[in-house]
């Protein structure tokens, strides 16, 4: 799973997605990409799941690249415990998404393989997401 090597505060306040993401909103490394129309937030269990269905429907014909890294720790109370006692320790990590965020990137010359590749990653995510070309605009 990813996750940080080290972070500068152990637990984080939850926050609000709100807008559209600023920036990582275009095709910089492949020719195909895989884009979040919502907002939302994905663990390193759903980044690493789409990754491995997209890798493994390429076999070694495409190069994939990820573009979002999980940097917020979600923290989580033991089962059956009572209130109080203050926030739970750390338990996985999200990256936060916003919409027009770019997810994964593929390089291949097959459009098929990859809008295969891709929609089998998009089942992995619960995030609505769409497929764009290197220089389209949408």
């Amino acid at each position: 799973m990813m996750a940080p090597k080290r972070v500068k505060w152990r637990k984080v306040t939850k926050g609000r997605t709100r807008g559209t993401a600023c920036r990582g909103t275009e095709v910089s490394f492949g020719e195909w990409g895989l884009q979040s129309v919502d907002c939302g937030r994905l663990s390193s269990r759903q980044i690493e799941a789409a990754r491995v269905a997209m890798t493994r429907k390429m076999k070694r014909g495409a190069r994939i690249w990820i573009r979002v890294f999980p940097h917020k720790p979600v923290s989580k109370k033991p089962a059956e415990t009572r209130m109080g006692k203050g926030k739970g320790g750390p338990d996985h990590w999200v990256a936060v998404i916003y919409p027009g965020s770019m997810l994964y990137e593929i390089e291949s010359d097959n459009e098929d393989l990859v809008r295969e590749a891709f929609a089998l990653a998009a089942h992995k995510l619960p995030l609505g997401t769409q497929i764009v070309r290197r220089g389209e605009i949408r």
